[in-house]
């Protein structure tokens, strides 16, 4: 009977919600998410920002939701399935080309391809391959494109490392973090998930400023 019913919870987990992922699935619900988020096209509209910040906040036991987690294998499984998926995704566009992408009907998806090469052609390889961890959809369609694209795999795999490792362990210990510095954090759970999307923005949108700054520069000398 008890087997019956935490099945029958795990069916009915919302995948855009991080604790309703977290209550099902644990730890490895993690791993799996994110290897899904970074390393398959179906998975573009996970909640990979909010799942890994909400689960550091649950290592903390402080979150009044019963449910905690433990910090070093959350972290293990954070940055594998981070980094595998994004070398999955690569390796799916080096041999699909962008056949994939083309047969999705996804605005959304589109929308972050042309996102993800604008990144590429703008700031290079090492750049937008760390810039594009931090924005959703982007990180999902920009490993495949680097594939299609015929990135060196040596510079694809040193950089999505680089940023998978900063991404996926940065926002986890944010989150444990504010856990264990904050009493009742649970009541400002929403505003904080709000405010790491926010801050994820940031290296993008610097990057945007100074490329139009630069070419306002040039513009103004010639």
């Amino acid at each position: 009977m008890t087997t019956a019913v935490h099945l029958s919870s795990q069916l009915a987990v919302n995948v855009l919600d991080a604790r309703s992922l977290l209550s099902a699935f644990g730890v490895l619900g993690v791993g799996v998410v994110l290897f899904a988020e970074t390393g398959l096209l179906i998975g573009f509209f996970l909640p990979g920002d909010s799942l890994l910040f909400t689960a550091g906040l649950l290592c903390t036991g402080t979150a009044g939701s019963g449910l905690r987690l433990s910090l070093a294998p959350l972290l293990v499984a954070a940055a594998s399935g981070a980094l595998a998926g994004s070398q999955c995704g690569y390796l799916l566009g080096r041999r699909a080309g962008g056949a994939l992408l083309a047969r999705s009907r996804s605005a959304r998806l589109h929308q972050g391809a042309r996102r993800a090469e604008e990144l590429l052609e703008r700031y290079g390889y090492a750049k937008a391959i760390v810039l594009a961890r931090f924005v959703p959809v982007v990180r999902t369609v920009l490993n495949p494109m680097a594939g299609a694209l015929r990135v060196p795999v040596r510079t694809f795999t040193l950089w999505q490392v680089t940023g998978g490792l900063v991404w996926s362990l940065g926002l986890t210990l944010a989150g444990y973090a504010l856990g264990s510095s904050v009493p009742n954090v649970d009541r400002y759970l929403l505003p904080a998930v709000a405010v790491i999307a926010g801050l994820s923005l940031i290296p993008v949108a610097s990057e945007v400023y100074r490329s139009r700054r630069d070419a306002k520069g040039e513009e103004a000398r010639g």
